[in-house]
C-alpha cells in the first residue's frame, strides 16, 4: 500500500473519530501493582477513537463521589492545564497550551497527529500566561482574577521557594522574585537552565517540584517521540527527571526511562518522590498501562526499550539489553491510554473516607484506546508505608456526556489548603473544586 492511500486511511479514520481494534480487557485489568499486560497488537492503522471536546452545557459540572460535592472555582479560562497554590491561599494556573513545534507535524503520522489533538480540544493558541485566583471571603469560589505572570513560553509546572518562584517554560526553567501577597509580577524572569525544546518538542509539558529543603529542584522532560521514531539523538536529555541546583543551573538525570513524565509530589509517610508517567501508544487497547510509581535515584524506567520491567518493545532498533536488563517494574498501574498527567497526595480530614490517605491523579482521557478510558480524577489509596493499597477508586466522573464526546477533561490536581481539592480542567476552561458535602 503506498503512502496516499495509507494517508487517505488515516485520514478516514480521524474524521469518523473511532478506527482500529478494541480492547479485550477492562480498565481495571490494567490498573494496580500487578496489571495485566496482554501480548501487543499492532494494527496498520492505529485506533483513533477521540472524544471530540464539545465544553459544559449551561449549569453542567462533574459528578463527584458520594459524601462530597464539586462547584466551579473559577470558570472562562483559557486552556487551564496546571495549578500552584501560594501560602497565603493565592490559587495561580497556567493557561497554556503547546508552542510551535514544526518538525512534529511532518509527515503522515504528524498530519494525524494534529488532527486528533485539534479533535480533542488541543488546538487552541497558548495564552502563555499565569493567572492568580483569589478566593478571599473563603466561600469556594474565586472572585478576584488577576493576571500573575504574563508573555511566557508555554508555562506548565510552578514552585516557591521562599521568594524565589519558578516557572518551568516548555524550554527553559525560569526564576522570578516573589513578594508574599503580590499579585502580578512584572520584572523578567531569569534563567536557571535550558530545557530541551526546540522545533521538534513533542511532550512538550515541563513540571518543577522543590525538594523539602528548597535546596534541589525536579523537573520533568518527556519523550520527543512515541517510541524513539524520531531517532535516538533527539531523545538527549529527554524521558526523563532532571536534577537541578537553582543556585548554579547544574543539572543531572535524577531518574530516566520515563516516557512522559507530568504530575511530581512528595509521598508524605516515605517522603519518596512520586511521579505520573504516560506510557507509550500504538499497540492495542489495552497497552500500555501509564502509571504513578516512586521515583529512584538513578533508577531507569525502560522507555523504549521496554514496558513495565523488561516487556520488550519490538519496535524500536536497535534494541539495547543492557538497558532492558535494569528496567524497573513500576509500582502501580492506572488503566491504558488514561493519560494520567495531574498527581497530589490527600491530607488529612479534607475529604471523607475512602479518599483520606493516597493519591488523587488526574486523567485527561484516551484517543488511542476503544472503548475511552480516563476522563476522570482517581484516587489510589495508600498505606501508612507510603506504598499503594487497594483498588483506584472514582472520585470525579461525568466528563463524557452520552455520545461519548468531552465536556471537560482533568489535568492537574492539587489541595487548596482550604479543605478542598482543586481540578483544572483544559477543555471546560474551568477549575473545579472537591470538598465535603455540607
Amino acid at each position: 500500500m503506498d503512502r496516499m492511500h495509507i494517508a487517505l486511511l488515516l485520514a478516514l479514520a480521524v474524521s469518523l473519530g473511532g478506527c482500529g481494534e478494541s480492547a479485550r480487557l477492562d480498565v481495571s485489568d490494567g490498573s494496580g501493582p500487578s496489571p495485566q499486560l496482554p501480548e501487543p497488537n499492532k494494527t496498520l492503522i492505529p485506533t483513533v477513537n477521540i472524544a471530540p471536546a464539545i465544553g459544559w452545557p449551561e449549569g453542567a459540572k462533574p459528578t463527584s463521589a458520594t459524601g462530597t460535592q464539586v462547584v466551579a472555582f473559577a470558570e472562562h479560562l483559557d486552556h487551564p492545564r496546571w495549578l500552584y497554590v501560594l501560602p497565603n491561599g493565592d490559587v495561580l494556573v497556567a493557561e497554556t497550551n503547546a508552542p510551535a513545534k514544526p518538525d512534529d507535524g511532518k509527515g503522515i503520522r504528524g498530519w494525524v497527529m494534529g488532527q486528533v489533538m485539534k479533535r480533542a480540544g488541543a488546538g487552541v493558541p497558548s495564552a502563555n500566561r499565569i493567572t492568580l485566583l483569589r478566593d478571599a471571603d473563603r466561600d469556594g469560589v474565586a472572585e478576584i482574577r488577576t493576571t500573575f505572570i504574563e508573555g511566557l513560553n508555554s508555562p506548565f509546572g510552578m514552585a516557591l521557594v521562599g521568594k524565589d518562584f519558578y516557572v518551568a517554560d516548555t524550554d527553559r526553567l525560569l526564576r522570578f522574585h516573589y513578594e508574599p501577597g503580590a499579585m502580578q509580577i512584572r520584572a523578567e524572569g531569569k534563567k536557571v537552565v535550558d530545557l530541551p525544546g526546540g522545533r521538534l518538542n513533542h511532550h512538550w509539558t515541563k513540571n518543577v517540584i522543590a525538594s523539602p529543603d528548597g535546596k534541589k529542584l525536579y523537573v520533568t522532560v518527556g519523550s520527543n517521540s512515541n517510541v524513539g521514531e524520531n531517532g535516538l539523538d533527539q531523545e538527549e536529555g529527554r524521558a526523563a527527571i532532571w536534577e537541578v541546583d537553582p543556585a548554579s543551573g547544574q543539572h543531572r538525570i535524577f531518574a530516566s526511562g520515563l516516557r512522559n513524565p507530568n504530575g511530581l509530589a512528595w509521598e508524605p509517610h516515605s517522603g519518596a518522590l512520586w511521579t505520573a508517567v504516560n506510557e507509550r501508544d500504538e499497540i492495542g487497547s489495552d497497552l500500555v498501562p501509564d502509571y504513578i510509581t516512586s521515583v529512584k535515584d538513578g533508577g531507569f524506567y525502560g522507555w523504549p526499550f521496554s514496558y513495565y520491567g523488561q516487556h520488550v518493545d519490538r519496535r524500536v532498533e536497535p534494541q539495547d539489553r543492557q538497558k532492558v536488563a535494569q528496567a524497573i517494574v513500576p509500582d502501580y498501574a492506572v488503566g491504558p491510554h488514561t493519560a494520567s498527567l495531574g498527581l497530589t497526595f490527600a491530607q488529612p480530614g479534607v475529604l471523607p473516607a475512602p479518599f483520606e490517605q493516597g493519591a488523587f491523579v488526574g486523567q485527561h482521557g484516551s484517543w488511542n484506546r476503544k472503548p475511552h478510558s480516563g476522563y476522570k480524577v482517581i484516587f489510589v489509596p495508600f498505606s501508612t508505608e507510603g506504598k499503594p493499597a487497594g483498588k483506584p477508586i472514582d472520585l470525579l466522573t461525568g466528563f463524557l456526556d452520552g455520545k461519548g464526546k468531552a465536556m471537560g477533561r482533568p489535568v492537574g490536581v492539587v489541595n487548596d489548603q482550604r479543605g478542598g481539592l482543586l481540578v483544572a480542567d483544559d477543555v471546560g476552561n474551568v477549575i473545579w473544586r472537591v470538598s465535603k458535602e455540607q
